[in-house]
């Protein structure tokens, strides 16, 4: 494992010598632009395991992506080579459906100190809800970026993590109701406290969410990629490509139903990835929007 290796997958071709904000919110956006969230592994018969040569080795030599515990752990890592005051906390992630946060902690994140502030670095959320750059531990204010307002709340150590979204434009109007759409203009996102979690703190979590027919994981096929522009996702058999600002305050989303046999081919030209097993796409309703 070598971090010139990590810098070959991503793309990113800038200074590692300065362990300052703008240097790391250029690795991170080169991480989240070429590493897709995604669970595919659990739909083609393979095991997600949370050692980090596992990891490393499937996200950068395997060119595959993965969930936040993989994708996180090895940000963490990366950062922590280079220098970066990092540490690993855990999140309880809202769940729409149910208007109530996750009672397990499933997410984790990465909090970097840079000269004294305390900055939230998650490249492992995915679709409308990834963060493009490493956000302030500050609460109450107002943190706009590329996919739109995030703000952290801190009440009695507990932080809270929202977004506000934009007006959506969506051409394909059989899917204006569509349950994968956020109806709402304000969403939670997460919320955790500031107390440091090891990797070994979601070996329970990673065994639920890929095994419990309770998982969001298990009824859904999920990859999403940010691109330049927004992000695209594919969620069982439904690609969507988003484009943020396509007009003032207006994001533009199109949706389009692949066939069977046009599945893998997607994966490899918008996500380029290459299963090695044969991928069982699903999609059962609910409990996921972008």
């Amino acid at each position: 494992m070598n971090l010139e290796e990590y810098f070959a997958r991503t793309g990113y071709k800038g200074s590692t010598e300065k362990q300052d904000l703008e240097t790391l919110t250029d690795i991170f956006q080169h991480h989240i632009r070429a590493v897709p969230f995604e669970n595919l592994s659990i739909h083609c018969g393979e095991k997600i395991t949370l050692e980090l040569e596992h990891v490393y080795n499937k996200i950068v030599r395997r060119k595959r992506g993965g969930w936040c515990m993989e994708n996180n752990q090895l940000l963490g890592w990366v950062l922590k080579g280079l220098g970066y005051d990092t540490s690993f906390l855990g999140a309880y992630v809202f769940n729409p459906q149910q208007n109530a946060y996750a009672t397990l902690m499933t997410h984790l994140v990465v909090k970097v100190v840079i000269d004294g502030k305390a900055y939230i670095v998650d490249g492992g959320f995915g679709v409308s809800y990834q963060m493009w750059q490493p956000m302030e531990l500050v609460s109450g204010k107002d943190q706009p970026q590329a996919p739109g307002v995030f703000r952290f709340t801190e009440k009695n150590g507990v932080w809270y993590l929202e977004k506000m979204r934009r007006k959506q434009y969506i051409p394909n109007q059989s899917f204006s109701n569509s349950d994968l759409l956020e109806k709402k203009e304000c969403r939670k996102v997460y919320m955790f406290s500031l107390e440091p979690r090891t990797v070994e703190d979601f070996s329970f979590q990673c065994t639920y969410l890929q095994t419990s027919p309770d998982s969001l994981f298990t009824k859904k096929s999920i990859c999403t990629l940010q691109t330049t522009e927004g992000f695209r996702a594919l969620i069982g058999w439904t690609l969507t490509e988003t484009t943020y600002n396509y007009k003032e305050n207006m994001d533009l989303v199109e949706f389009v139903t692949l066939e069977d046999e046009e599945v893998e081919k997607t994966l490899k030209e918008k996500f380029n990835i290459t299963l090695e097993r044969k991928l069982v796409p699903i999609n059962v309703k609910g409990s996921y929007t972008i």
